[in-house]
């Protein structure tokens, strides 16, 4: 005969139940992966990067490949030099920066704004901004090599995949996309902002901040789509916006101003309006150390440096140099210790102690010097500018 409902009921019960003792809530997910055993709890996935994009080494610090001495094989054999645009000269000046002497002056075009290092670290690209030229450097030989003709080259950046070079066309009031190595126009982008100049990407290079010095505003540019996605207006009557930088957790963009004599503090993700923190007159150039912990910043008025601690939030020291001098943009050497920097309206290129801010050596150069990069440097490849890598 056939089992009654109670029967039933009761077998379905029992099934239940050993199926419970089988298999405990707490035992039932799978083991986790290597991968996933391998993170730690507290460090959380990074974003989905620009495609193409290297992988980011740390989420919590977007320079972790820049650590001292950390030479890519690209670069690790190229003689250690400082490459110094003058753009009232229309010449680069090398300097050897273990004899602190002046080791070759290399004609260029006319108005040599910035040395930018590729984003493949194989070659230097001198901006001749009036000439509307690159002109590329071999950093294996100090030589130079082809010239490109570029209309209004007043700096340049790299997407971080390495797909497009990105001309910082001032007067143009462009920006436009290029093929990183032979510069043929991918993409002309028109802004309405005046004075486009300086740059930096996202932790995960899906956009850049875009600075406008002569209209004192930011622009949020998509880095993919290659369009402006967000445009303000600084706080401040006659802010002149130059450098930028973003935070090495990538949560915060730093903007120098000259006008302002301080950097903004930016939330690039909501692109809400900054906060203004004071650091000297004339604040321009922006450059981290090597252990990610601090930021100098030249400030170009005052003949100082300001020491920003990424930690704690703030200004921790100020070094002025003797004599004066006109601290603009420049580089941190390979091993850390010392900050190179041009003087711009004094013809001259300072040497600066980090341990310390001792000023090590005052070099004379030609007239003008502007955007100087120290090469080679530690990073797997360049976002442009002097030498911005991760």
């Amino acid at each position: 005969m056939p089992p009654s409902p109670r029967a039933l009921t009761a077998a379905a019960l029992l099934v239940a139940a050993l199926a419970a003792c089988a298999a405990p809530a707490d035992h039932a997910r799978p083991e986790p992966s290597r991968t996933e055993a391998a993170a730690p709890p507290d460090r959380p996935a990074p974003p989905p990067g620009l495609p193409g994009m290297p992988p980011v080494l740390d989420p919590k610090n977007v320079y972790a490949a820049d650590r001292a001495g950390k030479l890519a094989p690209a670069v690790k054999d190229f003689p250690s030099r400082i490459y110094v645009p003058n753009t009232n000269s229309n010449t680069v000046t090398v300097i050897d920066p273990a004899t602190y002497k002046v080791v070759e002056t290399i004609p260029v075009g006319n108005q040599p704004q910035h040395v930018v290092p590729s984003w493949d670290l194989k070659t230097l690209w001198v901006n001749n901004d009036l000439g509307d030229s690159l002109t590329a450097i071999d950093p294996a030989t100090g030589k130079a090599g082809r010239t490109l003709d570029v209309s209004d080259p007043y700096n340049l950046y790299f997407t971080p995949n390495g797909k497009y070079a990105v001309v910082m066309a001032s007067m143009d009031r462009e920006l436009v996309f290029r093929d990183p190595h032979t510069m043929k126009v991918a993409k002309t982008l028109p802004v309405d902002c005046a004075g486009v100049n300086h740059a930096d990407f996202s932790a995960d290079g899906r956009y850049f901040i875009v600075s406008c010095e002569f209209s004192g505003e930011l622009l949020k540019v998509d880095t993919e789509k290659m369009e402006v996605v967000g445009q303000q207006r600084l706080p401040k009557q006659g802010a002149m916006p130059q450098d930028v930088k973003l935070s090495p957790d990538g949560s915060t963009f730093y903007i120098a101003d000259m006008m302002a004599h301080g950097m903004w503090v930016l939330d690039g993700k909501t692109f809400t309006t900054p906060k203004l923190l004071p650091t000297g007159e004339g604040a321009h150039g922006l450059y981290v150390s090597r252990d990610s912990k601090e930021m100098y910043i030249s400030n170009r008025g005052e003949g100082s440096v300001s020491v920003f601690d990424f930690a704690r939030k703030e200004l921790t020291a100020k070094w002025r140099l003797p004599d004066g001098g006109s601290p603009d943009m420049g580089g941190v050497s390979a091993d850390g210790k010392v900050l190179w920097l041009s003087g711009r309206y004094d013809a001259e290129v300072y040497a600066i102690d980090t341990s310390s801010g001792k000023q090590l050596a005052r070099i004379p150069v030609g007239s003008g010097p502007h955007g100087l990069a120290v090469y080679p440097q530690p990073g797997r490849y360049s976002l442009g500018h002097t030498g911005v890598f991760r």
